[in-house]
């Protein structure tokens, strides 16, 4: 009875968003009431606990949305420069096929803003290039979610799996006694994460590798004129190579280096391959494709109209300084993520938050230096300094921006709070005594299928990250779970932490916080559930192969 309450609030999101297609800002609202209700009557979760666990939620959602800001302004303040319409020319330049340019996009330049930055910020990116580029909203949208999936685990350096599962793994600061055979055998912590990141890069090629061919598949049979999928399965060569360039590149360096550079190295390094044989031909389809006539588009392909453009009077700018700002994007992003830079340090150090609200325990702070957002505003202000961009556009930008902020700023600040008073409702805030409501239903699983749990193990990811948000808090949640079911079946805990992290990335393509950031930057708020829609197939993809794989493994 625990753990089908504890589903309540997972299924009434799925009823509300993809099913009854409401807007999210109601959904997350009616969902965050059950959820409170459910912590207080049954979960007995103190009255201060929740209160804490709400205010928890609206800070991370403070976070994100001061993420999206920063993609949106600097978006902006490109398209009012005329910088975004020199970027598409360049990229039509490079290849006018439409399944082409999603991959280098969504799979490639994803992969490695996200090894870099992580915390939603290719989507905030993709997005409106690809909207800039002649995407319909819906697919523009939606595309990046599906392909920013793979490399999460390898997110802003590794945090998922260096933090997230290092904290999931310990208990009162120290490794679970569970897990204590596991580690030593591995070589310590350290080593023992690592084998971790290689375990889940291996899956990766074999599962991750096919995506880029999912993405141009599913983009044919919803968005093309002929609703085929045999037009997407047409560029395999190129797609199946595309999944190589990074999944190969990101084991190599998992296993040279650990969990902190695969993503980084494998977008890079797939990118500048797939460029270089875009240029020369290898593996290209003999006939372009492209979207239908955009008259012919269905209205809920497209998002709302964003206020107009201004009139420009200065020369079109060279491609250099078009692509400028976003090359500067990630190289700082880089740059201050490094441990051996001091940059790191600096940014991190300023924090803003709480501590033991109300006499709780419940604890969160805000870093505003080091988070994304403030890496994309150093850079817009630079970018409209460097154009000498009008008032008037500087007006402009302004307006773009906080129209695509509005819905998304509601919608967050009911969906994050959701989530925490869904985590912080275990026995440490609660009289009940009872797990709290994601490892009730984990353990409800693992307790059901038994031998047959490795099938399940990404799912449990998978439901971590679409509740709390990111890959990183799933890790968290779940981790000391998968490690002691692993100790229980005789199998290996790597293994099923492997399947944990593919499960939360698979997760993080549907998570709210994501969709709601995804929609709002190409001016689609209040139809976060179309995208759910668009995205689930791919999701129900990666859990299932990975789920396939993880349980021929555990058998072997």
């Amino acid at each position: 009875m625990t753990a089908l309450l504890a589903l309540l609030p997972i299924l009434s999101v799925f009823v509300l968003l993809p099913v009854l297609r409401r807007p999210a800002v109601q959904a997350m609202t009616l969902s965050l009431l059950l959820t409170v209700a459910l912590a207080l009557l049954h979960w007995q979760v103190s009255l201060p606990a929740v209160l804490a666990s709400l205010a928890q939620g609206v800070l991370v959602a403070l976070s994100i949305l001061y993420i999206v800001l920063g993609a949106m302004a600097l978006f902006s303040v490109l398209q009012v420069s005329g910088a975004v319409e020199v970027m598409q020319r360049s990229f039509m330049g490079l290849t006018s096929d439409r399944r082409i340019q999603v991959i280098l996009v969504t799979w490639l330049f994803g992969a490695f803003i996200e090894g870099a930055a992580g915390f939603g910020t290719p989507a905030a990116i993709a997005a409106p290039l690809l909207a800039a580029l002649g995407f319909p909203a819906l697919a523009a949208a939606a595309l990046p979610l599906i392909g920013n999936s793979t490399p999460v685990p390898f997110a802003a350096a590794g945090t998922p799996l260096l933090i997230g599962m290092r904290q999931g793994l310990s208990e009162g600061g120290s490794v679970s006694a569970a897990l204590v055979p596991a580690v030593t055998a591995g070589g310590g912590m350290d080593a023992f994460l690592g084998q971790v990141g290689v375990q889940l890069t291996a899956l990766d090629l074999l599962v991750g590798s096919l995506l880029p061919l999912v993405l141009a598949a599913l983009m044919t049979r919803t968005f093309g004129a002929r609703r085929s999928w045999r037009e997407g399965l047409e560029v395999w060569p190129f797609a199946l190579f595309a999944g190589l360039a990074y999944t190969v590149p990101a084991w190599a360096a998992a296993a040279l280096t650990g969990p902190e550079f695969p993503g980084i190295v494998g977008g890079l390094a797939g990118l500048l391959l797939c460029v270089v044989a875009v240029r020369r031909g290898f593996l290209q389809p003999a006939r372009p494709w492209d979207f239908a006539p955009r008259e012919s588009w269905p209205p809920e392909w497209t998002g709302q109209p964003l206020p107009p453009l201004p009139p420009r009077c200065t020369p079109p700018l060279p491609t250099w300084q078009a692509w400028g700002p976003y090359l500067a994007v990630g190289a700082l992003l880089v740059l201050t993520r490094l441990d051996a830079l001091p940059l790191r340090g600096w940014l991190a150090a300023p924090q803003l938050g709480f501590s033991d609200l109300l006499g709780t325990g419940i604890s969160q702070s805000l870093q505003p230096l080091y988070l994304p957002g403030f890496v994309f505003l150093v850079v817009t202000v630079c970018t409209a300094l460097g154009y000498r961009l009008s008032p008037g556009q500087l007006r402009a930008a302004a307006q773009r921006t906080a129209h695509s902020l509005t819905g998304t700023a509601l919608t967050l600040l009911t969906a994050l709070p959701l989530v925490f008073v869904f985590i912080n409702s275990g026995p440490e805030f609660s009289a009940s005594g009872l797990p709290s409501m994601p490892l009730a239903l984990a353990a409800a699983a693992a307790g059901l299928l038994g031998p047959l749990y490795p099938l399940a193990a990404p799912v449990v990811g998978a439901l971590g990250s679409f509740v709390a948000g990111n890959a990183t808090l799933s890790n968290v949640m779940f981790s000391l779970l998968q490690g002691s079911v692993a100790a229980q079946l005789g199998t290996s805990p790597q293994l099923l932490l492997a399947l944990q992290a593919s499960g939360a990335a698979a997760g993080n393509i549907i998570c709210v916080a994501k969709v709601v950031a995804a929609a709002a930057v190409v001016g689609l708020s209040g139809r976060e559930g179309q995208l759910m829609r668009l995205a689930l197939p791919p999701v129900l993809y990666l859990l299932g192969a990975a789920g396939l794989l993880g349980l021929l493994l555990s058998w072997r």
